[in-house]
């Protein structure tokens, strides 16, 4: 990530014309909000002195707290390749301060900072995260409303006429590529209308912001196309729903600290305590990395989303891959977050739980190296594999029980991400279905 001094962000704006600037940041539910200026105040902007209304925020503050400032994040600039009618448009992603300038810590991007800073603390200098996210493309209506209908009958790696997305994602990817991105690969994915696009591994922090840039740029573009792209995580019964699977690593003195030439399977102790703590927290933050009702549908057997606890570097049916890459490239694969997440908060709570692990010294069940997906419910207890949270209520009574992750979250978003989500499945389970209809109207 290229590192700017103030000046220079302002004499870029000037050459690049840049006429307004997106003060972006995400709330708790890691939807992007932004409070945008005119060029003119971008210096003051800098200076962390735009002030914004906190409580009219979900999951921030009351309104008799409201003051909050924009403290921007230099190294987040960058000048959005498309142009409106009123000229460029440029953006820096920022942190909420207080009004006597202590950090927010509600802020779901303060969290994540907080996380970095306890592995370093540790002697952690980098951790990098690299994710996979998916999405779907549905074609639109008239009013540009999205349809029940996928944009096309494409299976995995499948290409024109087949994927009719192609030259969508092909502009995501030459978007994405403008604006600073490595992309790795760009593909079809399994199901009709569902697409990936994986982008090179970051430092965690950069790595949570370039998911958030990235689902702006889908949709973005998208709708340029006459099309609508979601990151729900089960769009539609009976197919593959969307994950992003999320490679994780640490390094210490510029060498990965996951590697181990002599381990059987290439990993440290280090690495093995850490993917032992990604598994024992794994229940609660589920919460975090599953968030809303729908990632319930697709963590469900049959449809190659893992919902056992377990790990494996021969197989995909556990949480838990060890791809086969070795050396620097040594990480762990973790399967079960989706991308309607808030990437900073499931970042910080995945980091969280596999550092307690290293702190604990816990130790690393074997490795599950047959198909957990046709393993007997027997054969499965005297392996030991528990399964994942099947509801969202579930997930958040375990992430509400985790000291751990209670402590990384922090009190202020942890109460007020319980107590959203808690609406929320509430509203859920009040709510009569179509198929309840189809299955008990006439037959009671």
């Amino acid at each position: 990530m290229k590192h700017y001094e103030k000046q220079e962000i302002l004499d870029l704006a000037a050459q690049l014309d840049v006429r307004y600037v997106r003060l972006q940041f995400t709330d708790l539910l890691g939807i992007i909000k932004n409070v945008e200026i005119p060029v003119d105040q971008l210096g003051k902007a800098l200076d962390g002195k735009i002030m914004f209304d906190g409580s009219s925020i979900e999951g921030f503050v009351r309104i008799e707290e409201s003051d909050m400032y924009l403290a921007p994040d230099p190294d987040t600039w960058l000048v959005f390749p498309w142009e409106t009618s009123h000229g460029k448009v440029a953006r820096l992603i920022c942190d909420i301060k207080l009004p006597n300038g202590e950090p927010f810590l509600g802020d779901p991007r303060t969290v994540l900072k907080r996380v970095i800073e306890h592995a370093r603390a540790l002697g952690f200098d980098t951790l990098n995260v690299g994710s996979e996210p998916e999405f779907f493309l549905f074609k639109t209506d008239e009013q540009g409303r999205p349809t029940a209908e996928v944009n096309d009958e494409g299976g995995y790696f499948d290409w024109a006429p087949l994927d009719l997305g192609e030259d969508c994602r092909r502009e995501i990817v030459l978007t994405l590529e403008s604006m600073g991105f490595e992309i790795e690969a760009s593909h079809h994915e399994v199901a009709p209308g569902q697409h990936e696009i994986d982008f090179k591994y970051a430092d965690a922090l950069a790595a949570a912001d370039h998911i958030a840039t990235f689902r702006l740029v889908v949709k973005t573009v998208a709708r340029q196309h006459g099309l609508h792209a979601t990151f729900m995580p089960k769009p539609i019964y009976g197919i593959n729903g969307s994950g992003m699977h999320c490679h994780l690593s640490l390094f210490k003195d510029g060498k990965n600290a996951f590697a181990d030439e002599s381990d059987e399977v290439g990993l440290s102790v280090t690495a093995r305590h850490f993917l032992a703590g990604i598994l024992h927290h794994a229940p609660a933050f589920t919460a975090v990395c599953n968030p809303i009702v729908n990632s319930y549908k697709r963590l469900v057997p049959g449809f190659e989303a893992p919902n056992y606890v377990a790990w494996s570097a021969k197989n995909r049916s556990p949480l838990v891959r060890v791809p086969a890459a070795r050396g620097a490239s040594t990480r762990i694969e973790v399967r079960s977050p989706d991308p309607s997440c808030n990437p900073y908060l499931a970042i910080a709570a995945m980091l969280a739980a596999g550092l307690d692990g290293i702190e604990r010294e816990l130790p690393l069940q074997p490795p599950v190296n047959r198909n957990i997906y046709r393993m007997t419910d027997a054969e499965k207890e005297i392996a030991g594999i528990q399964t994942l949270p099947e509801n969202l209520a579930e997930a958040l009574d375990k992430l509400a029980e985790d000291d751990v992750l209670v402590e990384a979250l922090g009190e202020h978003v942890l109460t007020h991400f319980i107590e959203a989500k808690r609406i929320e499945w509430n509203i859920y389970r009040t709510q009569v279905a179509e198929w309840e209809r189809e299955q008990y109207l006439q037959l009671y």
